[in-house]
């Protein structure tokens, strides 16, 4: 996969990251309280160095229900500590004795009785905490390219892992779009790589061009905290002034069927970047998905760093969901 620009200037640093799971601690920010009855089971759960995926079935084969009577709210990193909330639909039964569950990396920090099934999505984002080790380079560099990010923000990615190992799932997908046939769960990974791709190459080209986090001509802006987005409309002082506050942001294409809804500039500019990703967007097209919309740059909340070593640096931040915490880290170092 062709390597993306970065923002500011390039990496200072040299370091490594996940050198144990520790050193990537996720903590879902669940705004879902349990209701204390209900045929579910509500589970805040601590997981080391597992699939998301794997730990709701190992509860199910636990409980004596079914995968699908899981629910979550996202995917969790496999190569780190993360807490997250599942709920178990238990209907009429018991709970199991949760205490026993049979494996060493997870362990249920809270148990109680619920109503609904946890929906994916169902979260106000995710806290993280990133140590990076054995770290050379510009200590005084990384603390400028810090606080550009602090009041900057980093170009809103789609990270690496969702391409699969060495992006082998772009090829993938172009080989569903040909014609080969794939299950359910594979086909919306592939699908969502594919979209991520048409949306990275966008977002990009306007790094390179250093418009990432402006307007131009014909802009979609998205409206932050939501999925929604307006425009395109004249640029006023007051959409400058919402755009300076993070109230707004630029968006990219998360490519489907119907019209792409900029206009001028910045409909030229996608409609460039695209015309090389053919096989791509028809594919998306024919699967079904609709045009829509994601920002393009993304600002970390609550961040803050500190150096407990001179070697080794703690980065602490929230991200909204469906956001990479490795876009953040890529800015500041290479690992």
């Amino acid at each position: 996969m062709t390597p993306l620009p970065h923002a500011h200037g390039g990496p200072p640093l040299q370091a490594v990251l996940r050198s144990a799971p520790e050193d990537f601690v996720v903590d879902e920010l669940q705004d879902l309280k349990p209701d204390g009855d209900g045929d579910h089971a509500w589970l805040l759960v601590r997981k080391r160095g597992a699939n998301t995926d794997w730990v709701a079935r190992e509860l199910a084969r636990y409980a004596g229900a079914k995968p699908v009577d899981v629910g979550y709210a996202g995917l969790k990193d496999r190569d780190a500590v993360t807490t997250q909330v599942f709920t178990v639909h238990l209907p009429g039964r018991v709970d199991p004795d949760w205490s026993a569950f049979p494996h060493d990396n997870v362990r249920i920090l809270e148990q109680h009785r619920h109503r609904r099934k946890l929906k994916r999505g169902a979260l106000q984002g995710n806290r993280f905490a990133l140590t990076l080790r054995q770290i050379q380079g510009d200590r005084d560099a990384a603390e400028r390219v810090l606080q550009a990010i602090a009041s900057e923000g980093v170009p809103n990615y789609f990270g690496e892992q969702r391409f699969g190992l060495g992006g082998a799932n772009i090829a993938r997908a172009e080989a569903m779009f040909a014609g080969r046939r794939v299950d359910r769960h594979t086909r919306s990974l592939l699908l969502s790589a594919a979209r991520s791709q048409l949306f990275n190459a966008v977002l990009a080209e306007r790094v390179r061009l250093s418009n990432w986090n402006r307007a131009l001509d014909g802009e979609i802006w998205s409206l932050a905290g939501s999925r929604s987005w307006f425009g395109p409309e004249p640029y006023t002082d007051a959409l400058a002034q919402r755009l300076a506050a993070f109230d707004i942001h630029p968006s990219g294409p998360l490519w489907g069927r119907g019209e792409l809804p900029t206009t001028g500039e910045a409909r030229t500019l996608e409609l460039g970047v695209l015309e090389a990703y053919a096989t791509l967007r028809e594919g998306l097209e024919r699967a079904g998905l609709e045009q829509d919309r994601r920002p393009l740059r993304l600002r970390p909340r609550n961040l803050t760093w500190d150096w407990p070593a001179g070697d080794v640096l703690t980065l602490r931040f929230e991200l909204p969901p469906g956001t990479y915490a490795t876009v953040i880290a890529r800015e500041l170092a290479v690992t």
